[in-house]
Order: C-alpha cells, then sequence, then structure tokens
C-alpha cells in the first residue's frame, strides 16, 4: 500500500492549519494521502473523528492511524502535534504520541525509538520524556546495546547505508573526567559501546556533548555532509536545545523500530497562536515529505 495517513493533530492548536499549508504547497495526488480527524476541507479521502473531548479526539485519532497501518492500508504515518497534557487530562496515560503508537503497533520485541532527522542529520534519543533526575536509572548497558542496534537497523533497511557510522554523546561533561563529574560514561556507555564494537557495529566511543554538537552544527549550517550517520543522545535537552537552534524549521521528529514509519514536525501545538494565520508549516511539509520517501524502505 502506498499511502500515508496523516492526523489533524490538538484541535485547540495549529495542527490543521500547518497540515492544510503543507498538504496545498506539496500537491500530492490524492490517492496516496488519507487525513484522520477534522474536516480539513481538501480532496482527500478522510476518517472523520466523532469526539467532543480533545484529548480523546487526539487519542482517537492516533488509534484510527495505528488501526490502518496494521491492516496495511497504510504504509506511514504523519501526526500533527497534540497537547500531552490534554491526553492525560482525558484519562490516557501516556508521555507522548510515540508512546501511544507503540502500543499499538508494537508486536512482542518491537519498541519505539525518537530520532530527530534534518537531511543527513540524524540524532536518536536514549531516553526520552522522563525527569532528569530519573536518567541514570533508566539508561543501562542492555537498554543502550538493543536501542542501538534499532537505529542501526533502520539506518540499513531504510536509508540504505550498509555500515553505518554511529556517535555517542557522553553522558556526563568532559566525558566525566575521570570519574570527577560522575561515572555514568565509564560504567555504562563505554562497556557498552565496546560490546558492540566486538560484534562489528561502527560505533564510536563517547564524545563531549558540546564538542560533538559543535561539529556536526557547523556542517550542518555549511552543508557539508556529516562525519556520522547518526548521533545517540542521552537525554531530550541535550539532543534538541542543539539540534532545533540549527534546524527547527527543517528537522522531523521520527519513530522508528515499529511497523511503519512515523513522522511528525518538530514543533508543539502553539495554543497562542492557534487559528491567527501565522503558523510555519515547513516543519509539516518535512514531515510529509520524509513519509513519502521512508514508507517502503529500501530492505538491502
Amino acid at each position: 500500500m502506498n499511502k500515508i495517513a496523516i492526523t489533524t493533530g490538538d484541535r485547540l492548536g495549529i495542527g490543521k492549519e500547518v497540515l492544510i499549508g503543507a498538504l496545498n504547497f506539496l500537491q500530492i495526488p490524492q490517492d496516496k494521502v488519507v487525513i484522520i480527524g477534522d474536516d480539513t476541507g481538501l480532496p482527500y479521502p478522510h476518517v472523520t473523528i466523532n469526539e467532543s473531548d480533545n484529548g480523546t479526539f487526539c487519542y482517537k485519532s492516533l488509534i484510527a492511524a495505528a488501526q490502518l497501518a496494521r491492516n496495511g492500508d497504510v504504509s506511514a504515518i504523519v501526526t500533527a502535534p497534540i497537547s500531552k497534557e490534554a491526553i492525560n487530562s482525558s484519562g490516557y496515560k501516556f508521555s507522548g504520541q510515540t508512546e501511544i503508537l507503540e502500543e499499538f503497533l508494537s508486536d512482542g520485541d518491537e519498541k519505539a525509538e525518537m530520532l530527530f532527522i534534518a537531511e543527513d542529520l540524524r540524532v536518536m534519543l536514549l531516553t526520552r520524556h522522563i525527569a532528569l533526575k530519573d536518567v541514570p536509572s533508566e539508561v543501562t548497558i542492555e537498554d543502550t546495546i538493543e536501542k542501538t542496534k534499532r537505529l542501526h537497523k533502520f539506518l540499513v533497511e531504510y536509508e540504505g547505508i550498509k555500515s553505518p557510522k554511529i556517535a555517542f554523546c557522553a553522558f556526563n561533561p568532559h566525558i566525566g573526567d575521570n570519574g570527577l563529574f560522575g561515572d555514568e560514561d565509564d560504567k555504562i556507555l563505554i562497556p557498552a559501546i565496546q560490546k558492540m564494537q566486538s560484534e562489528g557495529l561502527a560505533v564510536e566511543l563517547p564524545q563531549s556533548a558540546d564538542a560533538l554538537f559543535g561539529k556536526i552544527g557547523k556542517k550542518y549550517l555549511n552543508s557539508e555532509p556529516q562525519e556520522y550517520d547518526a548521533i545517540i543522545s542521552i537525554y531530550h535537552d541535550q539532543a534538541l536545545c542543539a539540534v532545533k537552534a540549527i534546524a527547527f524549521d527543517e528537522v522531523v521528529n521520527t519513530t522508528i523500530g515499529l511497523k511503519v514509519i512515523r513522522t511528525s514536525p518538530s514543533h508543539g501545538s502553539a495554543y497562542d497562536i492557534a487559528g491567527k494565520g501565522i503558523a510555519d508549516c515547513s516543519s509539516m511539509i518535512e514531515a510529509i515529505k520524509l513519509a513519502l520517501r521512508l514508507k517502503r524502505g529500501v530492505h538491502v
């Protein structure tokens, strides 16, 4: 199946606005898209979600998209932004759209990973929406290896990179300075990376996050090819402060590791500007383009 499903997102936010702007700009054939949620007035097949409560509407829209994917009716999903607070206030205890889709698209050992893509700049999060104080207890040798292998599989199967080169941000400043600033790099990251290296994966030992992002950021801004096929960052803001600073309008939040690829704009629902006609649809354009490119994978 060649279609992609696109949700209209939070009813109180800018999701529908940026979706309409993006589809008007892209002029995708009608048989390539199915829209889920509210009526957009655009000439595409549509699945209407009849629900007055905003959080429930958002949740049911995602479930409808997941069901289409499970049935084989669509081969990728694009989601407009939603409010995590709205979802949780309606009784659905998930930390984001990634986790909802994982719940309904995962079979067995499949797990979702959050990867941010802007051209050849790719940054995956080792932990996602959790408090900073909880990060150390969430990062283990076993999980680090499993998550890296999911990224490696995506790079091979969807991006066609035969031997992906992956770099790691260090857990602590200056890679811990021999334990002065913490020992997580020595006790967790380095053993995990050495294990993967022994298995033939091209994974480098951790680098100071400021130096690594300085290097990849300069290449991105100068339109130079990246040295690494992907970067793995330890926690949310370690990666996204840098990534959004250099590529806010281009970067796409991408869910990998499940039955289908899911993409989403990197911004939020932006209640403060909703309905004012000033929302920028650039990131939604990139999210749709990426979903269309990745929907089948190269499966080398």
